[in-house]
């Protein structure tokens, strides 16, 4: 048994894919016990990744051993009285609850905060979600290459429309690098917690880029063959970028072909094309990913996003548009998300501030102040040390302080 400072904290994982998941991937690394909650039937969805056209392989399931390790399957149907009296057995005695279901399906499955606090009311819920819990775009089903890479802006800030590489923006590591000293942070002052004993805690940008990059690299690991460049035609036409009617570009994403295909199919008015033997498996479709590309093109040109936009959410097509930085900031999701937060600022009013993305229900984030100039608050700090004013006006003379 691992003796880690997490030792003893028990966790439901009860998500899909990655984001959800592998933060409880991240508690296991430091002893917590991890139950991944998963279909009866083929389990998480995360597990089919690697055979997805466009994507490395090897003998191993590098996904699944990245995001899965370290946990304990768990296969319930939720949607049994048996399987979610078996679940409620083990929310009453879990630590914590992560998932990145849909509102719809917590609510399918009776999995929200109010359902489970009344199994256990110490249970710490974490909830994961692709655009907010709030807003029109709140329940539309997200991937990271979704909601993350294309609806934030990064994707068009790093690549040109023609495919062509940019450099980094401002930031773009340093960031989630931040959110990982947070954890850091929050695990040092739980083991204070626990042994009365302060930490050295840490991480690094490096490491941050690995975990950020860790499928392909896990690939790698495990001798996967990658394939090669795509060309002008994508890899895999399903998980590509298209241009509408109205210049537009979009991402559309499909993860589950199988399942989601032939609403895409049906959303054109051609079922017969899912089982078409040109276009009817993965294999048929890489082999004819210039064919199916072009189909895709010719049809999602014959309407302006706000057109398709309806329709992927009557057929649930998972997709994201790619905004300019223009268009982001004025995404009205992003203030339903709360990601966007007002400050007041001296001599420019009311403007608005990127909003940490860590939320606690219950308890409102403090109201951002503006940043202070240099050694804008050394004489009141100093004070409350004990200083006297003569004294402080001394350091600050010799420069030793300023204020």
């Amino acid at each position: 048994m691992h003796n880690g400072i997490l030792s003893g904290i028990r966790v439901i994982d009860c998500g899909t894919y990655i984001a959800g998941p592998a933060s409880a991937t991240v508690m296991s690394d430091f002893g917590a016990d991890v139950y991944k909650i998963e279909r009866p039937d083929g389990g998480d969805l995360w597990r089919l990744f690697p055979h997805l056209p466009g994507t490395p392989k090897s003998e191993l399931n590098y996904a699944w051993v990245l995001t899965g390790r370290n946990k304990k399957s768990v296969a319930l149907d939720l949607g049994s009285p048996e399987g979610y009296e078996a679940l409620m057995r083990l929310v009453k005695t879990a630590d914590v609850f992560v998932t990145n279901y849909q509102a719809q399906l917590l609510t399918k499955f009776r999995l929200n905060w109010d359902d489970l606090r009344a199994v256990n009311d110490r249970l710490i819920f974490a909830h994961l979600t692709g655009y907010g819990e709030r807003g029109d775009d709140a329940d539309l089903p997200a991937f990271d290459a979704l909601a993350y890479w294309a609806r934030s802006g990064l994707m068009t800030s790093v690549t040109g429309r023609d495919g062509t590489p940019s450099g980094p923006r401002p930031g773009i590591g340093d960031h989630p690098t931040a959110m990982a000293m947070f954890g850091a942070i929050m695990l040092g002052l739980y083991h204070r917690e626990l042994t009365g004993r302060g930490s050295k805690v840490g991480t690094s940008l490096m490491a941050s880029g690995a975990w950020a990059h860790s499928c392909d690299l896990q690939a790698q690991m495990l001798g996967a063959t990658f394939p090669k460049p795509a060309g002008p035609t994508p890899i895999n036409p399903l998980s590509a970028g298209y241009i509408t009617r109205d210049a537009k570009v979009f991402l559309l994403v499909q993860l589950d072909p199988e399942h989601e295909f032939p609403r895409l199919c049906k959303m054109f008015d051609a079922p017969e094309m899912a089982t078409d033997p040109m276009f009817a498996t993965d294999a048929a479709r890489t082999e004819h990913a210039t064919e199916l590309s072009a189909i895709l093109q010719s049809q999602f040109e014959s309407k302006d996003l706000s057109e398709w936009r309806a329709m992927f959410k009557q057929y649930d097509i998972k997709w994201a548009p790619l905004p300019t930085i223009a268009e982001v900031v004025n995404d009205p999701q992003m203030r339903a998300a709360d990601a966007f937060v007002k400050l007041d600022y001296p001599g420019h009013g009311t403007i608005e501030t990127i909003n940490s993305p860590i939320f606690l229900e219950g308890s409102d984030k403090r109201k951002p102040e503006a940043a202070p100039e240099v050694g804008a608050h050394t004489r009141e700090v100093l004070r409350t040390l004990g200083y006297e004013d003569a004294a402080i006006d001394a350091m600050i003379k010799r420069r030793i302080a300023a204020g």
